[in-house]
C-alpha cells in the first residue's frame, strides 16, 4: 500500500472514532492546493534540462502551511500529497500553529553540480514564490535538500518580496537559522523514546537499539542515545550495515564517516551484516530512519524488537502495523516520533518574526517540553478510546484540525 493510501486509511479510521460528519471528513481530506511546475535550467555543459516540481498545500485551518522540499527521483504527486497530509496531522499533534504542506522536485541531486542545484532551486522558487510566504506556506529541508537549499530559496524569494528570513526554516544560522535545528529530529526521537520507555518502566540506559538509516536523523539519534547510556548494537545506511553485540562506538563511527567518503562497511570496530537483516535484528528498540514502507507484511512477522520508534516518514505499512500489534510490539508513529524537526522549525520561525534569537539550551528545553506534552496527550487519548499510539496520535491531530475548521466557519 502506497503512502497516500495508508495515510488516507489512518485518517478515515480516526474520523470514524471521532464521529466526524461526512462533509467535514471529505473537506479535511482534499488538499487546499496542488501545484505542478516545469523547471528548465541550463546545465554546466550548456545543454538544457527540464525537471518537474511539486508543492501540495494540504490545510491551513490552524495556521500557515508547513512542510519540507525534497529532491529525489521518486518524487511524485501521490507521495507529496501523502506527506503534505501527514504534516497537517503532525503539526496538530505537536500543537504548533501550522497546517501541512510538502514539495519536491523529481531529480537526482547527486548527479547535479552545486551550481546546477542552485539554478534549479532558484527557478523552482520563481515558479512558486507567490504561493509561499511567512504567513502562508513555510518550506523547510527534506531528503536531498539542506540549509544551503533554504538559503537559495530565501534569497530568491526576497528578490520579489523583500528580505523575509521567516519564509523558510532550516536555514544556516548566519541567515537566521535556529541553533539546535540540525539535531532537532534526532533529539526529538530521543525524547520520544525516553517517554515511551519510562511508560513501560524502562530507560535508555541498559536498553539495546537498532537504527536503520544513518543520515541526519539516524546519526543524531544514535549519537544522543549513545550519550544517554543506550547500547546501539546495529546500524545501517545505503553503503552497508554493521553490528556489535557489545555496542557500537557511535562517536568513532561518525568520525569515520566524516573522513573522506567513509563507508559503514569499512568501519573496523564492528562486524558487517546484511542490510536486509537490520529490521529483524534482535533488540529492545528498533528505529527506522530511512525510507517509507520498509516494514511490510513480508518482514513484520520476523521483527524481534519490543518497541519501534518511527524516525522516518511512513516506515510501517498498515499490514505490518496489524501484524506487529498482534505480536505486542509498541509503535510510536511518525507523526509524533519524528516531529522534533518541525517543532524546532516553529521555534526558528518565531525567532525570525520576533527578531530575537534563542540560545541552544532554550531550544532543546522547549523541544523536550513540547515532545513530553504531546506524548501525554497521545497517551490520554489511547486510554479514552482504547487504541494504539498511532491511532491515538491521528485522533488527536484530526480532532484539532476539525475543531479549528468548524470554528472558522468552513460552511459559511
Amino acid at each position: 500500500m502506497n503512502a497516500l493510501a495508508a495515510t488516507n486509511r489512518n485518517f478515515r479510521q480516526a474520523a470514524r472514532i471521532l464521529g466526524l460528519d461526512a462533509k467535514i471528513e471529505k473537506s479535511l481530506l482534499i488538499p487546499f492546493r496542488e501545484i505542478k511546475v516545469e523547471c528548465t535550467i541550463p546545465k554546466d555543459d550548456g545543454t538544457l534540462a527540464s525537471y518537474v516540481g511539486f508543492r501540495v498545500q494540504h490545510d491551513n485551518a490552524r495556521g500557515p502551511m508547513k512542510g519540507g522540499i525534497r529532491y529525489h527521483p521518486e518524487v511524485d504527486p501521490d507521495e507529496v500529497n501523502a506527506l503534505a497530509q501527514l504534516m497537517t496531522w503532525k503539526t496538530a499533534v505537536a500543537d504548533i500553529p501550522y497546517g501541512g504542506a510538502k514539495g519536491g522536485i523529481g531529480c537526482s541531486p547527486e548527479d547535479l553540480s552545486t551550481s546546477e542545484l542552485e539554478r534549479l532551486t532558484r527557478v523552482f522558487t520563481q515558479k512558486i514564490h507567490d504561493l509561499i510566504g511567512v504567513n502562508t506556506d513555510v518550506p523547510a529541508p527534506d531528503m536531498g535538500t539542506n540549509s544551503q537549499t533554504m538559503a537559495w530559496i530565501l534569497d530568491e524569494y526576497s528578490k520579489f518580496h523583500g528580505y523575509s528570513p521567516a519564509v523558510v526554516t532550516g536555514k544556516p544560522v548566519d541567515l537566521g537559522g535556529s541553533l539546535g535545528r540540525d539535531s532537532a529530529t534526532g533529539r526529538g526521537v530521543l525524547f520520544a523514546t525516553e517517554a515511551l520507555l519510562a511508560e513501560h518502566g524502562k530507560s535508555i540506559k541498559g536498553s539495546t537499539f537498532v537504527i536503520q538509516g544513518f543520515g541526519n536523523v539516524g546519526s543524531w539519534a544514535a549519537r544522543l542515545i549513545h550519550e544517554s547510556g543506550g547500547k546501539v548494537i546495529a546500524l545501517s545506511d545505503v553503503t552497508g550495515a554493521l553490528k556489535n553485540p557489545n555496542g557500537i562506538d557511535v562517536p568513532k563511527l561518525i568520525r569515520h564517516k566524516e573522513i573522506g567518503n567513509g563507508k559503514l562497511a569499512d568501519f573496523s570496530d564492528a562486524d558487517r551484516m546484511s542490510p536486509d537483516e537490520i529490521l529483524t535484528h534482535e533488540c529492545d528498540v528498533l528505529i527506522p530512519c530511512a525510507l517509507g514502507g520498509v516494514l511490510n507484511r513480508e518482514n513484520a512477522g520476523d521483527v524481534k524488537a519490543k518497541f519501534i520508534i518511527e524516525g522516518a516518514n511512513h516506515p510501517t505499512d498498515p499490514e505490518a502495523d496489524e501484524i506487529l500489534s498482534k505480536k505486542g510490539v509498541v509503535i510510536l508513529p511518525d507523526i509524533y516520533a519524528n516531529s522534533g524537526g518541525v517543532m524546532v522549525s516553529y521555534f526558528e520561525w518565531v525567532q525570525n518574526i520576533q527578531g530575537f534569537m534563542w540560545d541552544e539550551e532554550k531550544v532543546n528545553s522547549e523541544l523536550k517540553r513540547y515532545m513530553s506534552k504531546a506524548f501525554g496527550n497521545i497517551k490520554a487519548l489511547c486510554g479514552s478510546h482504547g487504541c494504539n499510539p498511532r491511532m491515538g496520535a491521528f485522533v488527536l491531530g484530526v480532532n484539532r484540525v476539525a475543531r479549528a475548521t468548524v470554528l472558522r466557519g468552513w460552511e459559511a
